[in-house]
């Protein structure tokens, strides 16, 4: 039997310049930041609140289950990545898209979600500064 200690497939964010990996973190940094930035202001809650390991007041895991799915959805990020960007596993981040989408049964709330996943993706790629990574 054949045991390899490395790999088969390489890794590529290793394979990317310095350069590349900056801007790499800093289009996650405003992406996060911008989702966060319209979910706060939509449920009305602290910024810290939804940044917390803790799941907190129901209202607060609402509004982080929005992000993620937001991230997600609406931002076109993989489930492993969104759980990334919130601390959090990839399995959490289905289970908060699975809640999210029977929400949407409601039309008031499937609206504000019309309008997050049409802003948030706006709102992530204009506030992103662009860096020459060659």
């Amino acid at each position: 039997m054949l045991q390899s200690s490395s790999p088969i497939v390489p890794d590529v964010a290793s394979a990317r310049s310095p350069m590349q990996n900056t801007a790499t973190a800093l289009h996650t940094h405003f992406r996060r930041a911008a989702i966060e930035h319209a979910v706060i202001q939509v449920f009305g809650i602290a910024g810290h609140d939804l940044r917390r390991a803790t799941r907190g007041r129901a209202k607060v895991a609402l509004a982080r289950q929005v992000a993620m799915y937001l991230a997600h959805v609406g931002c076109g990020m993989s489930l492993t990545e969104t759980g990334r960007l919130f601390d959090r596993d990839r399995t959490t981040v289905a289970h908060a898209c699975g809640i999210i989408e029977d929400r949407r049964d409601d039309p008031l709330f499937d609206r504000a979600l019309d309008l997050l996943e049409w802003a948030v993706p706006a709102l992530a790629t204009r506030a992103v500064p662009t860096i020459a990574t060659a």
